[in-house]
């Protein structure tokens, strides 16, 4: 069987037997997968699952498995602000990794419900200009300016998640800062250790 394949599950039912998806079944019971590279596509589709399984129930948690390196500021604010404007409440758990983009939407979650496995990891760092920076010196400064609002903006996400004051975001995201689980929970980035499902 090639890995990157989803298994089907199998069921026997009254007119046989019936094959799902394993996305499919996870779905039904509420639990949703950022994985990957955060794009408009996954972020799309990320917030339509989450609009989705609040018109179902808007009182029943949602969990969202997180296992990202980041990627687009832009379409991962997006899925955070979806996060936000649901009344369900979110269980968010880090499997392998949260890093950048991905750090954000994790400490999202609701707060007491940010779990992290054993050895996953979270890493924040300052949006990053992905390209050259060419132009007129005009067209270099409002760039420029745009990166520091996304800075200010997602700073203040994760300060207001983590309970973190926004000058020690400031130092922690002025690098590339990696912490394991045990240094994440004690820092506020996540709330337990998770060791069984």
């Amino acid at each position: 069987m090639n890995w990157v394949e989803t298994p089907k599950i199998i069921t026997e039912t009254s007119n046989g037997y019936d094959r799902s998806e394993i996305l499919d079944v996870m779905f039904q019971n509420r639990e949703i997968e950022c994985v990957g590279e955060i794009t408009e596509s996954s972020s799309n589709s990320l917030c339509r699952q989450l609009r989705y399984l609040e018109q179902q129930d808007d009182k029943k948690e949602i969990t969202i498995f997180v296992n990202t390196p980041g990627g687009s500021v832009d379409d991962g604010l997006a899925v955070i602000d979806v996060i936000n404007a649901i009344k369900c409440p979110i269980k968010t758990i880090c499997i392998g990794k949260a890093y950048s983009m991905g750090a954000l939407i994790f400490v999202s979650g609701t707060k007491g419900r940010r779990f992290m496995l054993p050895h996953s990891r979270i890493m924040v760092h300052d949006p990053l200009i992905m390209g050259g920076i060419g132009g007129s010196a005009l067209a270099i400064k409002s760039r420029s300016d745009d990166m520091m609002r996304i800075r200010e903006i997602t700073a203040e996400i994760l300060a207001k998640c983590t309970g973190i004051s926004i000058d020690n975001i400031y130092k922690y995201t002025a690098k590339d800062s990696y912490f394991e689980a045990s240094e994440a929970v004690s820092l506020g980035f996540a709330d337990e250790i998770m060791t069984k499902f």
